[in-house]
This record gives C-alpha cells, sequence and structure tokens, in this order.
C-alpha cells in the first residue's frame, strides 16, 4: 500500500494535470468560435464555385485538348492520396482516424490493383503511416511554424500537386480530412480532387432556358478557374480540420478534466482511510501500552 506522503504527491500531481487540461479545454473552446465560423463561411463559397464548374464542365466536350485537370492523364493506375493531419496532439482520435480513413483508402486502392502513394500535410499521423507504407511517401508539406493553416499554405500545397500532377508522378489525387459536424463529431471525409470529378447531371444548375454565352469559351475559363477550385477546395479542408481539431481538443480535455477529478476523489478516499488506519494503529499502541504498565 502507498504511504501518505505518497498519497499526498499523487493528489498534487493530478490537481496540476487538471488544471492543464482545464485550461486548455477553454482554450480550445474559445479557438473553436473562430475556427467553426471561418468553415461555415468558407463552404458557401466552394459550393458556389462548385455549381459555375458543374456549369461549364457539362458544356464542355472532354478531349485531347481539354485542359488536364479536367481531363486527366488517360490512366488510372497511381493513385495519390493527401492525408492532412494537424501539427498538435491533445485532441482525442482526430488525427487517428484521419490516418485509419487514409490506410483503408489505400488497402482498397491496392485490392483493385492500383499503386498508392502519399501527401502528408502536417506532423502528426506521419509516423503510422511511415511505419505501413515506407516507400509510398512521395512529398509532405510541413505546417509547424505556422499558427493557423491558411489559403497561402492552401495555395502551396495546390502549387505542389499541380507540379507533379504535370511531371507524371500519380494519375488521381484524393484528399482526406476531417469535416467539422459539431464538437463531439468530426466525419473523416474523403474526395476526389485531381481530375476534377465531371459533375453529376443532377448538380448542375439549371440556366433556366437562357442561352449564355463565354467569352473567352468555356475551355479558358476552365483552364483558369480549375486550379483555382482546387485551391479552394484545399483551403476549405484545412479550415474544417482545423474546427475539427479544436472541436476534438476541447471534448477530449474536457474528458480528461472529468477524469482527473474523479481520480482526485479516489485518491483522496484512500488517502483519508490510509491515514484513519495510521491513526487508529497508533492509538492502538498507545492503548496497549498503557495497560501494559
Amino acid at each position: 500500500m502507498a504511504s501518505l506522503k505518497e498519497l499526498k504527491g499523487r493528489i498534487n500531481s493530478v490537481k496540476s494535470t487538471q488544471k492543464i487540461t482545464k485550461a486548455k479545454q477553454m482554450v480550445a473552446a474559445a479557438k473553436l468560435r473562430k475556427a467553426q465560423t471561418a468553415a461555415e463561411a468558407a463552404r458557401p463559397y466552394a459550393s458556389r464555385l462548385a455549381a459555375v464548374m458543374g456549369s461549364l464542365a457539362s458544356k464542355v466536350t472532354v478531349s485531347e485538348s481539354s485542359p488536364k485537370l479536367l481531363a486527366g492523364t488517360g490512366k488510372d493506375q497511381v493513385h495519390l492520396l493527401v492525408v492532412a493531419n494537424s501539427d498538435k496532439g491533445l485532441c482525442g482520435a482526430f488525427n487517428s482516424n484521419i490516418v485509419k480513413a487514409a490506410l483503408a483508402a489505400a488497402r482498397e486502392l491496392e485490392s483493385q490493383g492500383k499503386t498508392v502513394l502519399f501527401y502528408l500535410v502536417g506532423r502528426k499521423g506521419r509516423a503510422v503511416i511511415r511505419r505501413t507504407y515506407p516507400k509510398a511517401i512521395l512529398a509532405s508539406f510541413d505546417t509547424t511554424g505556422v499558427r493557423e493553416p491558411g489559403f497561402a499554405e492552401a495555395e502551396a500545397v495546390a502549387n505542389e500537386l499541380l507540379a507533379l500532377y504535370e511531371d507524371g508522378k500519380f494519375d488521381v489525387a484524393h484528399l482526406l480530412y476531417s469535416r467539422f459536424q459539431s464538437a463531439l463529431a468530426q466525419i473523416p471525409t474523403q474526395q476526389q480532387i485531381i481530375p476534377v470529378p465531371a459533375p453529376k447531371a443532377a448538380e448542375v444548375p439549371a440556366s433556366g432556358g437562357a442561352a449564355v454565352d463565354y467569352e473567352p469559351n468555356e475551355e479558358e475559363i476552365l483552364a483558369a478557374l480549375l486550379p483555382r477550385y482546387l485551391r479552394t477546395q484545399l483551403f476549405g479542408a484545412l479550415l474544417e480540420n482545423q474546427a475539427s481539431e479544436q472541436g476534438a481538443s476541447m471534448t477530449a480535455m474536457d474528458n480528461a478534466t472529468r477524469n482527473a477529478g474523479e481520480l482526485i476523489q479516489k485518491l483522496t478516499i484512500q488517502y483519508n482511510r490510509s491515514r484513519q488506519a495510521a491513526i487508529t494503529t497508533e492509538l492502538i499502541e498507545i492503548i496497549a501500552g498503557a495497560e501494559a504498565l
């Protein structure tokens, strides 16, 4: 059985940890509101841009002269998984859920006979993927020195992906990130970003019978909008990740704070019982000694 001094030390240690987790929870809660607002504000622009892209793409016949981001390479063998993680821990299963989704997607593609490569954004989760696929890491993007990844980082990632695509390093790219739903729910999401997937018929906005003339032509407009669309998708994913990370961190720190409180209560009960047992033993010894005299 632990001594009274050891129990007292453990109680003080857990109390110190509880103060840290409580402070971390309050910081995450403050950051969550800002991150959630930014993520929700970016969604209408992304959806509207996707609608414009769908309207233009529906009027273009995909051919060899079409933009490569729309037409593709003509092959479907090498798939690149762009895995967006964070650089910080203490956020529950946020990073591990994205990594699990990426590994599951990789195994599914391999079962279809495809070659899988990885492009890693963020520091967390790299070790697991490197250990599982040590020779499949095509490139990585470090955001360690960035306070909050934003459009500049999304643009840098998009430019690097476009350069790799032009060099023929991969045929199809999929983006994996965590879509923010609430502080308690973050959904690992996978979407194809290169080549830009053709819109479904139901997703193409109706023109109401009006004739629309584009100048320059649709293909030239698409060639200018496709890179912007890619940057927007990456920027939206980083914003969703940021909100999801803060929500997961707040929830994890709240659970840690409550667990610390329960542990403090159990240790305090154990400390009081041990102290009472020690006092009772001393009294018995004193009484026994007095009777012996």
